[in-house]
C-alpha cells in the first residue's frame, strides 16, 4: 500500500490567472465595441506575491489513498489484466454545508445569470475557481441554477464533449473512437440517467467494464447491494434516496473535459474529469426550498488491445476513479447522496472535520483524502 502524491502543477505557476469568465466578457465587448480593457498578466513579482499569499491561506493538498500494485505475468504470451488494471479507488471526498442558508444568504441579488451565454466548452484545467454569479439570485424552483457558477454550463449529455479520435498505441482511430464513445456513455449512464439518480441499477455503466479485471465488478454490485463504508456505490454512481428528495426540473449542468492519451503497446487512456450540479426538493414538499448537491469525478478508462492482452474484446478496464461530493451529508453510508437545504440547521450526519472547499473549483486535482475526512462547502 502507498500513498499517491498529488499530480506535479508546478508548470500551472507561470499561466496567467485570467479565468475563462474574463476573458469571454472581454472578448464579447469588443466584439460589440466595448471599451473595457484588455485582462491584463500579472507581473511575475505579482504573481509570486499572489503564490505566496495563497499558499498561506488555502488548507493543505487533499492527499491519496491506497494503490493497489499489480503483477506481470510471464507464462501468458499475452500480458495479463491485472498488469495495466490495477484500480486506483480513493476514499471519495465529502463536503457538507454545516449550514447551506448562511452559504445562500451571501448571493446577491438582483439580475438574471440565465440570460448570459453559455460557456464554451472546457479544453484544460482552468487556472482558478469560477467567480461569484454576480446579480445571480438564490436558488428557486424556477431557477434551480440561480446564484451558482452552473447557470452558464451546458445540460446533461451534450456537455461531455467527445475529443477527436485518433490513431494510438498501435489501435486504429475507429478503436479509439470506440473507446471515447464508451467513456462517455458510462459517464452518463452512472451520472445523468434519471433510474439510476434515484436509486435504480446502473446497469448499462456496468456493462461498459471488462468482468475479466480482478474484482472490479463484484466489490461494485457489492456496494449496490449491500453498501457500508468500504463498499460504496456513490464512488462511481450518483444516487439519491427516492424517498427523501427528488430533481428540481429535469436539468442536470454538467461542465469538465475528456481526453485520450497512449499507454504502453496495445493501451489507449480516456481521461474524463467533470463536475455535475443536481438541484433538489424535498419529496412531497410544494414550496420549500431548493439544494444543490455538487458531483465531480475524474476518471480513467484503459481499451486494450485483445491481441496483446488477456482483456473481454469490446469492454474497457478501470485503470483509476476519484470522486468528491458537495454537499451531502458526513459518514452516511446507504448508498444514497443526502443534501442538506437551505431552512436545515445543520447536517443530518457526522459533523464536517476537514477543510473548507469550493465544490466548482476545477482549478485542483482530485486526489481523494484521508478516511473519514469531510469539509465544509464555501458555497453550492
Amino acid at each position: 500500500m502507498s500513498s499517491v502524491p498529488p499530480p506535479d502543477r508546478s508548470d500551472d505557476e507561470s499561466v496567467p490567472s485570467i479565468s475563462d469568465e474574463q476573458l469571454e466578457s472581454f472578448l464579447r465587448e469588443a466584439a460589440e465595441g466595448g471599451g473595457a480593457p484588455a485582462p491584463k498578466e500579472p507581473s511575475a513579482r505579482a504573481r509570486m506575491v499572489a503564490a505566496r499569499l495563497r499558499d498561506q491561506e488555502e488548507p493543505p493538498p487533499w492527499r491519496g489513498g491506497p494503490q493497489s500494485t499489480p503483477k506481470r505475468g510471464s507464462r501468458d504470451r499475452r500480458r495479463r489484466v491485472g498488469a495495466v488494471a490495477g484500480v486506483l479507488v480513493l476514499a471519495a471526498v465529502a463536503v457538507v454545508a454545516l449550514r447551506p442558508s448562511l452559504v445562500l444568504d451571501r448571493l446577491p441579488g438582483g439580475g438574471d445569470a440565465s440570460a448570459q451565454p453559455t460557456l464554451a466548452a472546457e479544453t484544460a484545467r482552468p487556472t482558478g475557481a469560477p467567480a461569484d454569479a454576480a446579480g445571480s439570485q438564490r436558488a428557486t424552483r424556477e431557477h434551480p441554477f440561480a446564484g451558482s457558477p452552473a447557470e452558464r454550463w451546458a445540460e446533461g449529455a451534450d456537455a461531455i464533449v467527445v475529443p477527436e479520435a485518433k490513431a494510438l498505441s498501435g489501435l486504429g482511430k475507429d478503436d479509439v473512437a470506440f473507446a471515447l464513445r464508451r467513456t462517455k456513455e458510462l459517464l452518463v449512464a452512472a451520472n445523468l440517467d434519471p433510474a439510476v439518480l434515484r436509486g435504480e441499477r446502473p446497469d448499462e455503466a456496468l456493462d461498459v467494464l471488462d468482468p475479466r479485471q480482478p474484482e472490479l465488478l463484484p466489490r461494485l454490485r457489492r456496494s449496490l447491494s449491500d453498501p457500508d463504508a468500504d463498499h460504496d456505490p456513490l464512488r462511481l454512481f450518483t444516487r439519491f434516496d427516492p424517498k427523501e428528495t427528488r430533481p428540481a426540473g429535469d436539468v442536470v449542468k454538467v461542465r469538465g473535459r475528456m481526453t485520450v492519451t497512449a499507454g504502453e503497446p496495445g493501451v489507449v487512456k480516456v481521461g474524463a474529469d467533470y463536475t455535475f450540479v443536481y438541484p433538489r426538493v424535498r419529496v412531497n414538499d410544494e414550496d420549500g426550498p431548493v439544494a444543490r448537491t455538487i458531483i465531480r469525478r475524474e476518471i480513467t478508462l484503459t481499451l486494450n488491445d485483445p491481441a496483446r492482452w488477456d482483456v473481454t474484446e469490446g469492454k474497457l478496464l478501470m485503470e483509476k476513479y476519484f470522486s468528491e461530493y458537495g454537499n451531502t451529508d458526513c459518514d452516511v453510508h446507504d448508498g444514497y447522496l443526502h443534501p442538506g437545504f437551505p431552512d436545515d440547521d445543520g447536517p443530518g450526519g457526522a459533523r464536517p472535520t476537514g477543510p473548507s472547499t469550493d465544490p466548482y473549483d476545477r482549478s485542483r486535482p482530485v486526489t481523494g483524502s484521508e478516511p473519514g475526512d469531510c469539509g465544509q462547502v464555501t458555497r453550492t
